[in-house]
């Protein structure tokens, strides 16, 4: 087993600081959507779904989840009137989830809120600090995507 190198150390510095990073994320979203009775996790798909009816397929794929945690979201945003399932002339079985008026209104309520919390959370970061993370964050998705199983199956 060999050592880890600068990049590798500071890589993995990267992930817990990621790791740390997306709880709070999620926190922060849950306290945004809880007065429309929504989560972060809702959020997310709504989010997904408000551009055009989807399958459940496409939004787990599109958003790096499970197709039967998507589903699950989906089927209580169903239940409490956010989407509707409606009927894929591509796919028998896959139904697509269409948005309701009562989760556009919700989502634009979020959206609304997360600008708000986004322009005070970023004030003091520089745009350019904010874009390289971007880049960085994207070419390690990619890398990630790329070489799913590099020094996996070792």
């Amino acid at each position: 087993m060999s050592e880890p190198s600068a990049n590798s150390s500071a890589f993995t510095e990267l992930i817990l600081e990621v790791f740390r990073l997306n709880g709070l994320l999620l926190e922060a979203g849950d306290r945004l959507t809880h007065p429309v009775g929504l989560s972060s996790a809702r959020w997310q798909v709504l989010g997904v779904v408000e551009h055009q009816p989807t399958p459940v397929a496409h939004v787990a794929r599109i958003m790096g989840l499970t197709r039967q945690s998507v589903q699950q979201t989906a089927d209580a945003l169903a239940n409490d009137g956010f989407i509707t399932y409606t009927d894929n002339p591509h796919h028998r079985r896959a139904k697509l989830m269409t948005i309701t008026p009562k989760g556009r209104k919700a989502l634009d309520y979020v959206q609304q809120c997360q600008a708000d919390w986004a322009n005070q959370v970023s004030e003091t970061l520089s745009l350019e600090a904010l874009k390289t993370a971007v880049t960085v964050l994207r070419q390690l998705k990619e890398r990630l995507e790329t070489h799913k199983t590099d020094g996996l199956d070792e």
